[in-house]
């Protein structure tokens, strides 16, 4: 909204030019939905504490959790709603993808704001939304997105997957490849944060790096010079995305600040899903999905491990983890939490530093 107010007064005042400058803009937005959290994050807390809006801590799950029963949780409204403040402040509205990246992260946010709410208001015993009517919903809301992004695509660069490491190597999608690759990235990276959260603080300072690199490669496929010269695809638009992650940014050091160990808030399944499947679309609107899953390798690895351990005790009765996610894991070998929590966030900056090499080692 205001990036039309301030293109309107440039017309007299000619340093309002300067919101015209996305990376401007993005840091401008960054700047926004972090000043928004920290001003705002002690009454979100001190209001789900007010309605007892707690934790409610598994009885199988590691001993040290027992003491983090009745922490407010749904903090991940707060992220909601400062995501979108900050996009709708500064953003283009016009663009398809920035109304795509809202409409998703709202739409999943919705659907952890359900879960999380059965949880806490005893109807649930504790469990939430049946996986069955999670799982149903998410993938509605992802196919919706990779069929919207499909029929509104402009040329056939923005419906094909490129190979990191090699030159000018795309593969045709197709309707089908493309909807069931964006279906799969949207829900599995969704459901992938959703796993890491899991700590204090674990899965949100991955999600901001992430989404950092996820923003710069938005302005990078967004101009047409930066894309010829690294040789990706380039996609009209998208650089707006940035926007969008600088938002995201934002809003996810400010919650970061009042997650930290030890947390006085949780974001829950409201934030978690949604948050995944925000990096889920951007990957796929900017065209860089086998990236994405390099730099959320962690994401892949918490969600790879419960894959693991729940197929392998169904086929032969024994766990190949002490407990899944893999981060409980080092709890119980004697890991302290801070330690995991830290270990796990330098892993998260050397698989995006890997993953951003990849623009430019073809």
């Amino acid at each position: 909204m205001l990036l039309w107010l301030t293109d309107y007064l440039a017309q007299y005042v000619s340093a309002f030019a300067v919101f015209q400058y996305l990376t401007f803009r993005t840091m401008v937005s960054a700047g926004t939905a972090m000043f928004l959290s920290l001003i705002f994050g002690p009454i979100v807390i001190s209001k789900l504490s007010t309605h007892q809006i707690g934790e409610v801590v598994r009885e199988d799950g590691p001993r040290s959790h027992q003491s983090k029963a009745g922490t407010p949780t749904m903090g991940g409204a707060l992220i909601l709603i400062v995501i979108l403040a900050a996009t709708l402040l500064w953003g283009d509205l016009s663009s398809r993808y920035v109304q795509i990246a809202l409409c998703v992260t709202l739409a999943f946010g919705a659907v952890g704001w359900i879960d999380d709410y059965i949880k806490v208001s005893g109807s649930g015993a504790g469990h939430g939304l049946s996986a069955k009517w999670k799982y149903v919903s998410q993938s509605v809301f992802g196919i919706a997105a990779a069929v919207v992004l499909y029929n509104t695509a402009s040329s056939d660069t923005e419906t094909a997957v490129i190979i990191p490491f090699l030159k000018a190597v795309s593969i045709p999608l197709g309707a089908f490849g493309f909807i069931l690759l964006g279906y799969l990235m949207i829900v599995g990276m969704s459901n992938a944060v959703n796993l890491t959260d899991g700590l204090d603080g674990l899965a949100i300072l991955p999600t901001v790096i992430v989404g950092a690199a996820l923003g710069l490669i938005a302005y990078l496929a967004g101009n047409i010079e930066f894309a010829t010269y690294l040789q990706i695809p380039y996609i009209p638009g998208a650089g707006e995305l940035s926007v969008f992650c600088g938002a995201l940014i934002g809003a996810g050091l400010g919650f970061l600040w009042f997650n930290a160990y030890p947390a006085q808030v949780f974001m829950g399944d409201t934030g978690s899903l949604a948050l995944g499947s925000a990096l889920g679309a951007v990957g796929v609107m900017v065209r860089h999905e086998i990236v994405l899953l390099i730099m959320g390798g962690l994401f892949v690895l918490e969600a790879f491990s419960v894959i693991v351990q729940v197929s392998s005790f169904k086929l032969t009765g024994k766990r190949v983890f002490r407990m899944a996610p893999i981060h409980h894991h080092f709890e119980l070998k004697g890991w302290p939490e801070p330690k995991i929590i830290v270990r796990f966030w330098i892993i998260t900056l050397m698989l995006v530093m890997l993953g951003l090499s990849t623009l430019k080692l073809r």
